[in-house]
């Protein structure tokens, strides 16, 4: 991957399209975690992929792309999330099924627990628990400390384990 990112950066847009066809899965997933509905995600993520190809040639460590591009994810999220705030509730259209393939309706399934979560901790446990992002990793991303992170983690799973426990 860090050939592919030099390459990039040096102007070559099919490297990029590869860098990004490597990254589309956790894009849509973060996304759809942060966001709820496929219209939105799909905003969320053309946005970042047009900003992340305007500005690769600030990244300053190559082995930092993915990271660097779901931080780039999330400040489109959020500005979308910001500006739907007031119109829709965020479980609008939120539990279509997607399909009859097992994959689909996991991926359903953990989106309607993120959901049930605050909205802080959703994106901490799409990126630790979806996307197998290090605490540490999470934490630069999101601008946060560790521990901070570590905390929010915890009370995640306390509250699922009290919400699973009573069904």
């Amino acid at each position: 991957m860090d050939t592919l990112v030099k390459r990039a950066k040096n102007g070559d847009a099919d490297a990029f399209i590869s860098l990004i066809e490597e990254c589309k899965m956790t894009l849509r997933r973060v996304a759809l975690g942060y966001l709820g509905n496929d219209e939105d995600a799909a905003d969320a993520i053309q946005d970042a992929i047009l900003s992340a190809y305007e500005h690769i040639g600030k990244l300053q460590k190559e082995e930092h792309f993915k990271t660097w591009l779901v931080r780039i994810l999330i400040n489109h999220c959020t500005k979308i999330w910001r500006a739907n705030k007031n119109k829709t509730s965020m479980d609008d259209g939120f539990c279509e099924t997607l399909g009859a393939d097992d994959r689909e309706k996991a991926d359903v399934e953990f989106r309607e627990l993120l959901f049930s979560l605050p909205k802080e901790s959703r994106t901490i446990f799409q990126l630790y628990f979806g996307e197998q992002f290090t605490v540490r990793e999470i934490a630069k991303i999101l601008g946060m400390k560790e521990n901070t992170v570590k905390s929010r983690i915890h009370r995640g799973k306390e509250k699922l384990r009290v919400e699973l426990g009573q069904e």
